[in-house]
């Protein structure tokens, strides 16, 4: 069962949510569009189904909403952002749009932050270079789920990566992706539909394949991108240890497994080396390498090839990376967001608790 709300009630919601804990209007304007980014473009793992989860961590004080967010540390094209345990949703385009700014000046910028929180989809960060003719990078480390090939013990986040680069008549290449086989919120939608989860997405405590999508609770962990050895899974391992690494050794935030859990009720990790979660950006600027319309021709003409190319039977067409997420979106402007009941009995919980209306 599903209800369908349209993007205004959706975002009227959130603002209010995020005024009732106390963020300014301005960032509350932020936060809920970042957030609701995520259910328009198709990934609802990411989006108002985990509004209740940023309350729990603000009733907790682990959130802060009224940060004062600041740069600590720069040079011309890099920059240190500490997000004074802000919103992840609000820090984020903080910190991007100081990367973009920073390449406006000297052709590329580059900012890594420590002390924020989840910050919803990578992808609706590094879009934010786009219409500056740049091309945008957008990562976060992530509260450890994901054991290393050989281990079981939880090291690594699912750690996304997020790459949008500018067209000319096409639309824009946006790859945006957990370092992962699925990321955690997958598994949270299969738990909602009590379906088993796909063969190489998680394993038990001991190490041994699982389908089961409530493994997690029981002690297992997520499995890099790749499932296991033969499938590569180190390669995915490579990927989230530099997401880490970028993102928090890089700027002083938490890494590996002191990551901070994303549910309020999970205990801390003892002996955290650095403050709150981390994140890295990047903006390049097309012209700084060739003209933005001669690239942008270009990257039509790559487009179009790769559209074309010749399919296995019983596929229709290849894909490029940002074309399912760009259709589900202007569908879902149009016909209006899908919300299955659990979340919707949620955020009804949510605003009886906040005493707003729903």
């Amino acid at each position: 069962m599903e209800e369908i709300y349209n993007y205004q009630q959706l975002y009227n919601f959130c603002t209010a949510v995020f005024v009732k804990i106390g963020c300014s209007k301005a960032d509350a304007d932020i936060a809920a569009k970042a957030l609701i980014a995520a259910d328009l473009r198709g990934i609802d793992s990411h989006g108002v189904a985990r509004l209740t989860g940023y309350v729990r961590l603000w009733e907790v004080k682990r959130v802060n909403a009224t940060p004062q967010i600041k740069i600590t540390h720069e040079t011309p094209s890099t920059a240190v952002v500490d997000g004074d345990a802000g919103l992840g949703l609000v820090v984020a385009p903080y910190a991007m749009q100081v990367a973009i700014d920073k390449a406006k000046n000297v052709g590329t910028g580059w900012v890594s932050v420590k002390n924020s929180n989840h910050f919803g989809i990578a992808g609706y960060h590094a879009m934010m270079a786009l219409p500056n003719d740049m091309i945008g990078i957008a990562m976060t480390n992530a509260s450890a789920l994901v054991a290393p090939t050989f281990s079981v013990e939880r090291m690594l986040g699912t750690n996304p990566i997020a790459v949008a680069i500018p067209a000319g008549v096409e639309p824009a290449f946006v790859a945006d992706f957990a370092t992962t086989t699925a990321a955690n919120g997958k598994l949270e939608i299969l738990q909602r539909k009590n379906a088993d989860a796909p063969t190489g997405w998680i394993q038990t405590k001991d190490g041994q394949s699982s389908i089961n999508a409530n493994e997690l609770k029981n002690g297992g962990s997520l499995l890099p991108l790749g499932g296991d050895r033969e499938h590569s899974s180190h390669k995915g391992y490579a990927l989230g240890a530099i997401v880490d690494i970028f993102s928090a050794v890089l700027s002083g935030a938490n890494y590996g497994p002191w990551v901070p859990p994303f549910p309020a009720y999970v205990p801390m990790p003892e002996n955290m080396p650095g403050e709150g979660i981390g994140h890295f950006f990047g903006a390049m600027r097309i012209d700084a390498f060739r003209t933005a319309d001669e690239f942008k021709q270009h990257m039509d003409n790559w487009i179009q090839r790769f559209r074309t190319a010749k399919t296995v039977e019983g596929e229709e067409k290849v894909i490029i990376p940002g074309d399912p997420e760009r259709e589900m979106e202007a569908e879902r402007s149009l016909y209006g967001i899908p919300l299955v009941k659990a979340v919707v009995e949620d955020l009804k919980g949510l605003a009886a608790k906040l005493e707003i209306p729903f």
